[in-house]
């Protein structure tokens, strides 16, 4: 009798621990996809707060694909040794997503001059250029925001959707970033680029406030319109 006892207890108790696991699992899940949906609604309106869609998001397909040298701490020099010159930085992505004002949440370029090539989510006609930085008020030393910066933008591959000239770069915008303004500074683009589409932009910086050492890019944002039916001679 005490035998039967034990293996209906145990019974029991595997069924109870298999109905705990699989609610567990099912909570799981639960917050994972609330989470995404956090996530994606923090992106789409508190992080860019600034009610133009940006195509340099890198959870909308926009990609780094090529940047100045980095500035490497030492516990990665090693590593870095094996990397070539045309290798991306993994943190290189940092650019391309919202830093939530948080110190040290950015891509360090060696130097004061460097650049960062940004592949955008989609081809469109650009409007704006959004460059961020540190806000004043969480950090005490903002000497690494690049100061004297130009964007340049053109379209490179082919786009099934439309015929263009591909491969031509023109200048979209040049622009100084003051440390006595907002964070985020919004900067148009020149007048006569127009109607020219790009899917590729990149930025340099010729100087920042005074760091001698690295240039920190914390986000740096792209905001235009999708073209709509525009036919163009390829060259």
């Amino acid at each position: 009798m005490k035998n039967i006892m034990e293996v209906q207890k145990e019974f029991v108790s595997r069924k109870i621990e298999r109905e705990v696991n699989h609610r567990f699992e099912i909570l799981n899940e639960i917050k994972m996809i609330a989470r995404d949906i956090v996530e994606k609604e923090i992106q789409r309106h508190a992080a860019d707060g600034l009610g133009r869609v940006n195509y340099a998001l890198s959870s909308d397909g926009a990609m780094i694909v090529k940047h100045s040298k980095p500035f490497i701490i030492r516990r990665v020099i090693r590593w870095f040794r094996k990397i070539t010159l045309t290798t991306v930085y993994r943190d290189s992505k940092k650019i391309l997503k919202p830093s939530f004002g948080e110190p040290g949440q950015c891509f360090p370029l060696k130097g004061d001059n460097g650049f960062v090539e940004i592949r955008l989510s989609r081809t469109i006609i650009p409007e704006a250029i959004t460059l961020e930085h540190v806000d004043k008020a969480m950090a005490y030393d903002r000497s690494s925001a690049p100061k004297n910066c130009r964007v340049d933008g053109w379209h490179q591959g082919y786009d099934t959707d439309i015929v263009i000239e591909t491969g031509k770069m023109f200048l979209l915008a040049e622009f100084s970033y003051n440390l006595e303004k907002g964070n985020a500074q919004t900067f148009n683009v020149l007048d006569f680029v127009g109607s020219g589409l790009v899917n590729t932009v990149r930025f340099d910086f010729t100087s920042n406030h005074g760091n001698t050492d690295y240039t920190c890019i914390y986000r740096l944002r792209v905001h235009g319109h999708e073209p709509t039916s525009i036919l163009m001679t390829q060259s």
